[in-house]
């Protein structure tokens, strides 16, 4: 297996005037560029004594600079520790500490919220905005920080020739990564990762996805390890040119930079797909002007290709990931001819644990093990049991959290995900819930909420649901869809939630039927990666 900056080598080797990294209207860098940018943080780094195995943390918002950051610190051998740029500034300042972090790589309008008495370790804070200093814990970092760049042209007086570019300063096995899961000041769970797992998830994506050059906009959090495998580290080890949106976007800023960058490929997450398809799907689909067999067809086909237009006109590939996709939308997409997969992972596996090619995806699953999945049950094809997992790609385990680490993993070695699922005889993947989630009836029968939630999401006076168990008794938590009803009466308005209750526990077995069913004032508030924090509502 080739090291994964081995690859980052190669395009900087064979590409160097092609622009790798440019916020989207904004600065940009070539590969040459961007071989330059990591040697001045290298001849920083050096002379403020940062070793190889040091702690540096990342905590701003997803940007070109965002990106040099994170590669200057894995070429040099330090680890990197992304944050969330949406953590609190208490819960940032206390993972620099927990991880140890001697520098910190942040946004002024984060810093200047953030207590440097809480991070005793820190040495350096820099602006991931601009070239600059934020904060020093001395005069020689300054030093070293404004002689740089003269320190630079004395040892490239001709400049850095990218044909001679290399990194040596790691060893696969070493740690290159800890990726926070939460910010949380109890006991951080900091996910472990090679670079080994780095590679093997390159390796993986170029055989799958393709080993050429394209174009990509970037709209996921960098600072988990899906937007950052899939937006960061394989396309620039891919040659790719990155296009960073910085934050989540719109579907109009969405799609407005999709249609200027035209990528092959779009990765995203199941909350923006569910934003395009009611913007562009939904509409199209209501307006059918006939109900024949032939004509629906091509209908359906016709809309498809609208929809790639308006995304650009060259996707051919579209990774959801991160959280389920509601299944009338995913219905949706198959009917339109749409070329999605949505795959399946976590932060543990770097992220990646299956998935498939659109022309070999089955509906409704997450594609097939990348490596070694089994299914912790007495019939894995029809009875849900925990997945679990085994592969090159997995941690090492998690930062200075020795109960975490006992309890991730089999006695016989395999890593467990928390997640239910089962195994068709194809080898699809599907998702059936997650452990923690499970609702346990009063007659010992096994209730999945992700199984009701579907059933919800479906409904029209709904547009999205948490299912909890609450003093043993199933409830949902129903956001509604004003839009779908409108239509009522004003009088039916307070009938609502008995109505969709009823409705839906008609398509429900006895035991898990809603007990109860209220409606929220707001949508429910999700994480990153577009999935309910379900802890919020037990």
């Amino acid at each position: 297996m080739k090291a994964y900056l081995k690859h980052l080598e190669d395009q900087i080797h064979n590409n160097s005037s092609r622009i790798a990294l440019c916020d989207f209207g904004g600065a940009s860098f070539t590969y040459a560029d961007l071989a330059k940018q990591i040697e001045l943080y290298h001849i920083y780094f050096r002379a403020i004594g940062i070793r190889k195995g040091d702690k540096i943390a990342l905590c701003a918002r997803n940007s070109a600079r965002w990106a040099i950051a994170f590669l200057a610190v894995n070429t040099y051998g330090a680890v990197i520790v992304p944050l969330l740029a949406d953590f609190t500034p208490e819960s940032a300042a206390h993972l620099v500490d927990h991880s140890e972090s001697v520098l910190l790589f942040v946004d002024p309008d984060m810093w200047k919220r953030m207590d440097v008495s809480r991070m005793p370790r820190l040495r350096v804070a820099i602006n991931c905005k601009a070239d600059k200093l934020l904060w020093s814990a001395g005069k020689k970092y300054e030093t070293a920080w404004s002689h740089r760049k003269k320190q630079f042209s004395g040892i490239h007086p001709d400049g850095l020739q990218p044909g001679k570019v290399t990194y040596n300063g790691f060893s696969e096995e070493d740690l290159a990564i800890i990726n926070y899961t939460s910010g949380t000041s109890g006991d951080p769970k900091g996910v472990m990762l090679p670079y080994s797992a780095m590679s093997d998830m390159v390796e993986y994506l170029q055989g799958k996805l393709g080993s050429e050059p394209d174009q990509l906009v970037s709209m996921l959090p960098l600072a988990h390890m899906y937007g950052l495998t899939f937006e960061l580290v394989y396309p620039c080890c891919t040659g790719y040119t990155i296009h960073f949106l910085g934050k989540t976007p719109s579907p109009s800023l969405l799609l407005k930079a999709l249609q200027e960058v035209q990528p092959g490929m779009v990765i995203t997450v199941p909350l923006i797909m569910e934003k395009l398809h009611h913007q562009l799907v939904a509409p199209q689909l209501a307006a059918q002007p006939l109900r024949m067999p032939g004509f629906n067809s091509l209908y359906y086909k016709s809309i498809g290709k609208k929809v790639i237009k308006q995304m650009g006109g060259r996707v051919h590939t579209i990774i959801i990931g991160g959280a389920p996709l509601n299944w009338e939308i995913e219905s949706s997409f198959r009917h339109i001819g749409l070329p999605y997969v949505v795959g399946y992972g976590m932060t543990e596996a770097c992220p990646l644990l299956a998935y498939e090619s659109p022309d070999k995806y089955v509906p409704g699953s997450c594609g097939k093990p990348i490596h070694s999945i089994r299914i912790d049950s007495s019939d894995p094809e029809n009875i849900p049991g925990e997945i679990q997992a085994q592969g090159p790609n997995l941690t090492l385990g998690y930062y200075k959290n020795p109960e975490a680490d006992a309890k991730a993993w089999t006695e016989d070695g395999w890593l467990r995900t928390g997640d239910l699922g089962t195994l068709d005889s194809g080898g699809n993947l599907f998702i059936r819930g997650r452990i923690k989630a499970l609702i346990l009836s009063a007659t010992g029968q096994n209730i999945y909420p992700e199984e009701i939630e579907h059933l919800l999401d479906m409904h029209p006076y709904v547009k999205e649901s948490v299912v909890v168990d609450r003093g043993g008794k199933v409830v949902a938590l129903v956001y509604p869809d004003t839009n779908g009803i409108a239509s009522m009466e004003e009088r039916d308005h307070q009938e609502v939630p008995e109505i969709i209750r009823a409705q839906v526990n008609t398509k429900l077995p006895a035991y898990s039927q809603i007990s109860r069913l209220e409606l929220v004032d707001m949508p429910l508030i999700r994480t990153a990666k577009g999935t309910v924090k379900r802890h919020l509502y037990q």
